[in-house]
């Protein structure tokens, strides 16, 4: 595979500037129209969980598939906000006592370390929430039929059949609710649900924005797919390879609560061959946009090739 470019490398952190910015903006202490007041203590927990850390590589998908369609205003960069306060609203749950039990997130204490438990899951609950009064804003397009799809695509992804659905497979996996025997198709499953719906989703959004065509918007969501699919396996490579602190978070989880993942199954050279395959896949989705998806190719390829 092509190593991703330096052209690539600048956009996607320009990207995780804006977004940043944007975040920020967001999550101030000043009540929006509507609000009655914002509790400094709940706000001070959802910025300790969405601020400063990480790629943000799903809202630069959202960004970058718009721009695909010519699209570079607010819309995408809101929208892309609102997928990254969903996924961070779902790191906050993930980590709690009751699921992953984790203490450590991007470096940092965890949002119930570094407040308590109480306040990370309404501080979880609130990022939830502000996700979608984001996408249902006027100020993310000024269609409501835009903004109703991107509200419905959004809670499907992260919903019962989608990323929460796929938290529940994914506690079943260590044994919680009786023994766990993990086929290759089960495992895909839960990895497409728990981690993978709401990348692809972070595509369709952008598609969304952008009034594709159905035959475009299918090629997106298949992109998307497959680039879920490649992040997720080569987060179990990374989990077994790299270290705690080159990764800011506890590795090893699922050997320790005896969870098959694809390295388990298919063995480190088949775990890599797999993404390869994904990556062959996610790319040739691509085939119709020629070179303007030329930063989408190279978005699949760095979440393979990522070190940390």
């Amino acid at each position: 595979m092509t190593p991703s470019t330096p052209s690539f490398t600048t956009r996607l952190s320009d990207a995780a500037r804006i977004v940043e910015a944007g975040l920020e903006a967001l999550l101030s202490d000043n009540a929006a129209p509507g609000e009655i007041a914002r509790p400094p203590r709940l706000m001070a927990a959802m910025r300790h969980a969405a601020l400063g850390g990480g790629k943000r590589l799903r809202p630069f998908l959202t960004i970058e598939t718009a721009r695909l369609f010519g699209v570079e205003e607010q819309g995408p960069l809101r929208a892309g906000c609102a997928v990254e306060l969903l996924h961070c609203y779902s790191l906050v749950h993930d980590d709690l006592p009751s699921m992953d039990d984790d203490d450590l997130r991007r470096g940092r204490p965890t949002v119930h370390k570094a407040y308590d438990e109480a306040t990370a899951i309404l501080a979880g609950d609130a990022l939830q929430t502000l996700a979608f009064e984001v996408l249902a804003d006027p100020a993310t397009d000024p269609d409501p039929a835009i903004r109703s799809d991107l509200v419905l695509g959004l809670a499907r992804a992260s919903g019962l059949g989608g990323m929460v659905g796929g938290q529940l497979l994914d506690l079943s996996a260590e044994g919680r609710y009786g023994p766990a025997n993990l086929s290759d198709a089960d495992v895909r499953l839960l990895q497409m649900m728990k981690t993978g719906a709401i990348l692809a989703f972070s595509v369709e959004a952008g598609a969304i924005l952008g009034r594709a065509d159905a035959a475009g918007r299918r090629s997106l969501v298949e992109y998307g797919r497959a680039l879920g699919a490649a992040f997720q396996v080569a987060d179990d490579i990374l989990d077994r390879e790299a270290t705690p602190e080159a990764l800011g978070k506890r590795t090893g989880k699922d050997q320790e609560k005896g969870k098959a993942t694809l390295v388990d199954l298919l063995g480190m050279e088949g775990a890599r061959r797999e993404c390869r395959q994904l990556v062959e896949k996610a790319e040739a989705s691509l085939d119709r946009f020629g070179p303007q998806a030329q930063t989408l190719r190279e978005a699949v390829r760095f979440v393979v090739e990522r070190q940390v």
